[in-house]
């Protein structure tokens, strides 16, 4: 089978596609034919070796995929081959033609669905649930901010805030990503090249700040966050790339909690319990993956590249 392979950490540049030997269901794995797989910005992080993450290599990236059980292992009973799913997490990097994953990271596909949908629900829709109902503890009525709105996980924060009945402002770094945020049903849209944006946000709030802030960029946006945080507001990160200067007082001074999260730690319970929220979401089409790109899997590491420069829209997905 195709895959794409890493013999060394770096930048994209470092991958390859070459043939490797299809893997062998496991105990308690399905083998899947990954017919789309979603790009994370994880996937870059991981990549440079630096990542609390650090694969053996040499290692095939991606953690997202979407496709058909090919095969299933022993003690396997949820799934049996010929199953649409989608999978999280996965076992073996699903940038190739097929991936083995383990049967608690894998759910079944809704036909209503493409499989580069299903490529964009794990990380991203499993990440902004995470963040708005364990971490933030979101509640009807609130506002939330959602630092780059027009990404995977912005998406998927901004249609599952819908579902959560929050005021929702969100970001974005281009037109096309502000319209993006609209149409997705964002109460206000802000560009966050604008110098002046945070302070059109606190008019928005007549000064009183957000309820929550989604982070996904704290090196870059923290120390700004804790100024436009409500009284007993909280922020959770989502990403960093670096160090950030905060001013603590800004913490105390609001009552505020600041917490970080990792999807990656979540519980098989938590997990599933996600899992099965959005599944539910999925049936009443209240929320629906929106596609960016779709890559051939020779693309890789354009595609890579790609996700990692401003101006976000949707999702990006390899095509096997």
């Amino acid at each position: 089978m195709k895959a794409i392979l890493a013999y060394q950490f770096g930048s994209p540049e470092v991958l390859k596609l070459e043939d490797v030997e299809k893997p062998s269901a496991g105990p308690g794995q399905v083998l899947v034919q990954i017919k789309a797989a979603g790009i994370n910005p994880v996937d870059n992080y991981i990549l440079t070796g630096t990542y609390a993450r650090k694969p053996q290599l040499p290692y095939t990236p991606g953690m997202d995929g979407a496709g058909i059980v090919s095969a299933v292992g022993p003690d396997v009973k949820n799934f049996k081959i010929g199953d649409r799913v989608y999978a999280e997490d996965a076992a073996t990097g699903t940038f190739a033609e097929f991936s083995l994953v383990h049967q608690d990271r894998a759910h079944l596909l809704p036909a209503s669905l493409s499989f580069a949908q299903g490529a964009a629900l794990g990380v991203p829709y499993g990440t902004a649930h995470f963040a708005l109902v364990n971490r933030a503890k979101a509640q009807k009525g609130e506002t939330v901010f959602i630092q780059g709105g027009s990404g995977g996980v912005g998406v998927a924060a901004i249609q599952l805030s819908k579902v959560l009945g929050l005021k929702i402002i969100a970001t974005a770094g281009t037109d096309k990503g502000l319209q993006l945020v609209r149409q997705l049903g964002a109460d206000h849209a802000l560009n966050h090249k604008d110098p002046n944006y945070m302070n059109e946000l606190m008019n928005l709030t007549q000064n009183k700040g957000v309820d929550i802030i989604l982070e996904t960029a704290a090196h870059l946006n923290l120390g700004k966050d804790l100024t436009v945080l409500a009284v007993n507001g909280r922020v959770v990160i989502i990403g960093s790339k670096g160090p950030v200067e905060i001013n603590p007082r800004d913490i105390l001074s609001r009552g505020a909690i600041v917490t970080g999260m990792s999807y990656f730690k979540t519980s098989l319970e938590d997990n599933a319990a996600i899992h099965r929220s959005l599944a539910g979401y999925l049936a009443e089409g209240k929320i629906n993956p929106i596609i960016g790109k779709e890559v051939p899997l020779k693309d890789a590491v354009q595609a890579l590249q790609d996700i990692a420069a401003p101006g976000a829209h949707g999702k990006v997905v390899l095509i096997p």
